[in-house]
């Protein structure tokens, strides 16, 4: 049955109360506008039928506030009038929906609220509709951009890795070739008892015994750095792989791997707040049949999403209180059952939106828009992680304690 508000004077609410109660329909009352806009924001009915036959009521005003509000305008509005004041209405740009002539036929009256309600149902799908569509745009443009930027990355990795294979290679050879040149050099020195004033000088000017004890040290950092770019670079190609084969095999621990690395230059502290210390506990996981570019990304965003808010807790806390702060991040992974693993990333943060954690525990990211960028990195990590790979998205969140987010996926899927 309906939810209907009734503003009206006592006569014509009695009449209305008692025709529409009959029918089993829920009625609310109110005697003027004042009253009645605020029974409709706190019980948010399906229809309101208000008498614009009053006048202590200014029924244009309350009409024109319900419609421009965006929770209450699905609310179907029904004007009581007469057909002398209709004629006159028509001059009026007025937002009603319907209107019903005095005195008051039952039958019309039940019509109009029959009316109302499909009314409501339609304009709420349609919004929801809306809604999806807008989201399903998001996500689309977000994947896109997704896709380009890790074709692009790969792209660019794949032509970095050649001259830094080449110089790392080449590396060892430089070593060796030092090693023995500077081998040489000590013989040398042996043997030369007495050099001459213009090998002294020379020998004083380079500071000889400096740059034979640091040449190799140079030679040795220089490979753990092009070691690292090699590194980074295969993480990036890794993250950025192609899903158009399909289901893959992937290490889920590579995985959370490769995406901290890309995360890595958010860690380091920065005014006002400490590192951020990542803690690991990886359990031993049996590669997973998934989309592993996906599940990258959906991994990005939510370590992306427990970064951000460290740093926004940090901000709030007083100066004297955010140096005590250390901001940590706990990641672990499980195996479940022999079906299903578990991922959960975990942060110390002192709150969460309560909107992002209502949205997530209730499932229903899916069909409201995102707000920010941030909201929507979690909708696309739940599309991928529900909808794609047919698992779990839960968010825990206490107050000064947390928030974990709890990913559950199948191992395989064919």
């Amino acid at each position: 049955m309906a939810k209907i508000l009734t503003i009206a004077d006592a006569v014509t609410l009695e009449v209305v109360q008692e025709l529409l109660e009959k029918e089993g329909h829920e009625v609310i009352v109110a005697l003027d506008a004042g009253g009645g806009l605020e029974l409709a924001r706190e019980l948010s009915p399906d229809a309101i039928i208000c008498d614009g036959t009053s006048a202590q009521i200014d029924w244009l005003e309350v009409c024109r506030l319900v419609k421009a509000e965006r929770e209450l305008a699905t609310a179907y509005f029904v004007l009581l009038t007469t057909p002398e004041q209709f004629e006159e209405l028509q001059e009026l740009d007025a937002p009603f929906d319907d209107f019903l002539f005095k005195p008051i036929v039952k039958q019309e009256l039940l019509g109009r609220v029959r009316a109302g309600r499909r009314s409501r149902e339609l304009k709420l799908s349609l919004e929801r509709t809306e809604q999806e569509l807008q989201l399903s745009r998001d996500r689309i443009v977000q994947s896109e951009k997704m896709s380009y930027l890790g074709e692009l990355t790969s792209g660019i990795a794949h032509e970095i890795n050649n001259p830094i294979t080449f110089i790392y290679s080449n590396l060892t050879h430089v070593q060796t070739y030092s090693t023995d040149l500077i081998e040489l050099l000590r013989l040398y020195q042996k043997q030369v008892i007495n050099p001459g004033a213009e090998i002294l000088q020379k020998q004083q000017d380079m500071e000889v015994e400096f740059i034979l004890d640091d040449l190799l040290k140079i030679v040795s950092s220089m490979r753990t750095g092009s070691d690292r770019i090699r590194q980074i670079i295969l993480s990036v190609q890794d993250f950025s792989r192609s899903d158009r084969s399909g289901w893959q095999l992937f290490d889920i621990s590579d995985g959370l791997e490769n995406t901290l690395l890309l995360l890595q230059h958010r860690l380091p502290a920065r005014e006002g707040r400490r590192d951020i210390k990542v803690m690991k506990e990886y359990g031993n996981l049996p590669q997973v049949e998934c989309y592993a570019g996906q599940l990258n990304q959906a991994f990005l965003n939510i370590i992306n999403h427990a970064i951000d808010a460290l740093e926004e807790s940090t901000q709030e806390l007083k100066e004297s209180e955010s140096v005590k702060f250390k901001p940590v991040i706990l990641i672990s992974t499980q195996v479940i059952d022999g079906e299903r693993i578990s991922i959960e990333i975990a942060d110390n943060s002192l709150a969460i939106s309560e909107d992002i954690t209502d949205q997530i525990s209730v499932q229903s990211l899916m069909t409201k828009p995102a707000e920010d960028s941030r909201a929507l990195g979690l909708a696309i990590s739940y599309q991928i992680i529900v909808e794609q790979h047919k698992g779990e998205l839960k968010c825990l969140s206490e107050a000064g304690k947390g928030t974990m987010f709890r990913i559950e996926i199948p191992l395989r899927h064919s």
